[in-house]
Order: structure tokens, then sequence, then C-alpha cells
């Protein structure tokens, strides 16, 4: 997956692994902050629809579609202040028109930062893509 240029790079989420069936990726809690020195909610929400949407990429290959994000929400259970955070992406869902995963952060000490829900509609890929 080129990320040269992209919103992933410039958070510098790195994805560790990657399958329908769990997307793994840790980001950095430094840049990604809000003006208190805490781990912005949005970034959490950056990290939990990227993994999602790569699980749902690779699910809808199979079916010669694309994913696009259509829903997401996020519950932020603790403040984080530094190191990484590292989310896990599983299926909830996985069909032929939608997908939904549950997206879990955690921090160094592998305590819940937040818990997300992504759902991706999967469409025929546009041309030239």
């Amino acid at each position: 997956m080129d990320i040269e240029g992209s919103l992933l790079q410039l958070m510098g989420i790195v994805i560790s692994e990657a399958a329908p069936d769990r997307v793994v990726a840790t980001m950095p809690v430094k840049g990604n902050t809000q003006p208190y020195g805490l781990l912005h909610g949005g970034a959490s929400c950056v990290l939990a629809e990227s993994l999602g949407s790569i699980g749902s990429a690779l699910h809808a290959a199979a079916y010669g579609k694309v994913a696009v994000g259509v829903d997401i929400n996020a519950t932020h259970h603790r403040a984080v202040r530094e190191g990484l955070v590292t989310g896990v992406a599983t299926p909830i869902y996985l069909g032929r028109t939608t997908t939904s995963y549950e997206v879990v952060i955690t921090d160094d000490r592998d305590k819940r930062v937040c818990t997300a829900r992504i759902t991706c509609q999967l469409i025929q890929a546009p041309a030239g893509s």
C-alpha cells in the first residue's frame, strides 16, 4: 500500500497487519494531540476509519468492488499523553454490499483508550481506479 503523502503518513500511522479478518496499526501520540496535550479524539477516529476501511477494501476486492466509509462512531475511554497507541480492527459483519468493523485502540500499557465502529459500503470501482 502506497501511503506517500497520505493522511496515514502525516499522522505516523504504521500498518503491521492487514487482512479482511484483522487489521493492526500503531500511531504516535506526539503530533496527534489537542491543545491540552492529550491524544486528539479525531486522531483516534482517523486511525479507526483507516483500519476499518483497509479491512473493508481487502474484503471488497473479492467482489471486484471498493469500500467507502458511510458511518463511524467512537467512544473515548481514557486520555493518553505519550507513547504509541495500537488499533486492532476486527469484522462485525462482512457482506456483499456493506461491512462493519469494531476497532479497539489501546495505549502502551494495553489499556483501552477508544472503541470505534465503522461501516463501509461496497460499490463498483469507479472507472480508471
